[in-house]
């Protein structure tokens, strides 16, 4: 049984038959597995970057989607159950009506050369968006992807030139958002990122000395990891709390949930919320508050 949002479009198997009319490339990767279901090697970069292609070809209407040598490649599945659950949060202030249309303004914070929240948020409610991040290399993949696919008109990007700065150079002064998004750096260290890329490799059955599953340092980790992002997040919002209605983000570790509810409340937020998600065995949720 599915675990999905009732919305995301990927609750059953990868229909790979319609993959491949829009990426023939990708039957070269695929094979069954030992329940007779056809599947890639998840371990295998190149056949993941084929696969999420050929879903936001199929699913969402993207017709080309690239990302550079070991940037972030994402599942699309987890994405976009973080896009129907911030809807539905949008809509608990919209009289339960899920607004739809470019006049719903969503801030992406890392949005990294992937683009892929804006991608989806785009497809699914034609929100428009906004993407900031502290990499000129994913800023520009990001634009190329945005040029490609003619979607100029719906997502802007943003440097941030300073890596301590959330909302501050990014959020201009005639900026008004329904909502603000971000998936942060979770890990604490390099070595801490490394020790779960190897975890990873063990569990598919790989030598860890293999090549990484994707990412750069600013997507993986920074000091104090997401407890200190989050929470730099947090003191940062009160400063936009008049432009942001409502921001959010993944909480990757359960266990610092209580830390940041005692920010949310020294910072006198309200309308604190956190939404669970599960995919299969995995749990995730993201926090959301307001002012």
């Amino acid at each position: 049984m599915s675990l999905f949002h009732p919305r995301n479009r990927h609750t059953g198997n990868y229909d790979f038959e319609r993959l491949y009319a829009a990426y023939p490339e990708l039957k070269k990767y695929t094979r069954l597995n030992p329940v007779g279901h056809y599947t890639i090697d998840f371990a295998d970069p190149h056949a993941v970057k084929l696969l999420n292609a050929a879903i936001l070809a199929t699913d969402y209407g993207v017709a080309f989607w690239d990302i550079p040598a070991h940037y972030l490649c994402p599942p699309i599945p987890g994405r976009a159950d973080y896009i129907h659950a911030a809807a539905d949060l949008l809509a608990d202030h919209h009289q339960g009506v899920i607004p739809t249309g470019p006049a719903t303004r969503v801030l992406d914070i890392g949005v990294g050369a992937n683009t892929i929240y804006p991608l989806l948020g785009q497809a699914e409610y034609q929100w428009s968006f906004v993407g900031v991040d502290i990499d000129k290399k994913a800023i520009a993949a990001a634009k190329q992807t945005i040029e490609k696919n003619q979607l100029q008109e719906f997502i802007q990007l943003r440097h941030q030139p300073n890596p301590e700065h959330i909302f501050n150079q990014v959020v201009l002064p005639t900026d008004h958002f329904d909502l603000s998004i971000c998936n942060p750096p979770f890990f604490s260290s390099a070595e801490q990122a490394t020790h779960q890329n190897q975890r990873k490799w063990k569990g598919l059955g790989k030598q860890s000395g293999q090549r990484n599953f994707g990412g750069q340092s600013n997507e993986l980790w920074c000091e104090g990891g997401e407890l200190a992002f989050i929470s730099r997040m947090i003191q940062q919002s009160v400063n936009v709390k008049r432009q942001i209605a409502c921001f959010s983000s993944l909480v990757s570790r359960e266990a610092i949930l209580p830390a940041l509810y005692k920010q949310l409340r020294n910072v006198r937020a309200t309308d604190v919320q956190t939404i669970d998600m599960a995919q299969g065995q995995k749990k995730s949720r993201f926090i959301s508050w307001r002012f």
